[in-house]
């Protein structure tokens, strides 16, 4: 009898039909537990190679700055707010609250 050959030992497709509940007999592209056809590779690129890539306003990025300056809008508040009262011990505290 023939030794099998590599691609019939090749791990396969974890994906199973919706309609007869059965698994795909694909083999599994490397490194990933799908076939190509089940999303292996699949996907488009990410930031201005995408073509629908227009101004980056919503990538992670941006995203994380705007964050950022919202935390720092709020603390200067809070610490306007507590200079306002006139009270050392308060800015003192906002200062400390920041801080952590």
């Amino acid at each position: 009898m023939n030794k099998p050959l590599p691609m019939h030992l090749s791990p396969r497709c974890r994906a199973t039909s919706k309609r007869t509940a059965k698994p795909c007999r694909a083999p599994a592209v490397t490194g990933w537990k799908v076939c190509r056809f089940h999303g292996a590779r699949g996907g488009a690129p990410r930031g201005p190679a995408n073509g629908a890539y227009s101004s980056g306003l919503h990538t992670k990025e941006a995203i994380a700055g705007r964050k950022h300056v919202a935390a720092l809008i709020k603390s200067a508040t809070k610490l306007t707010e507590a200079m306002g009262e006139g009270e050392p011990v308060a800015v003192s505290r906002v200062l400390m609250e920041d801080a952590l």
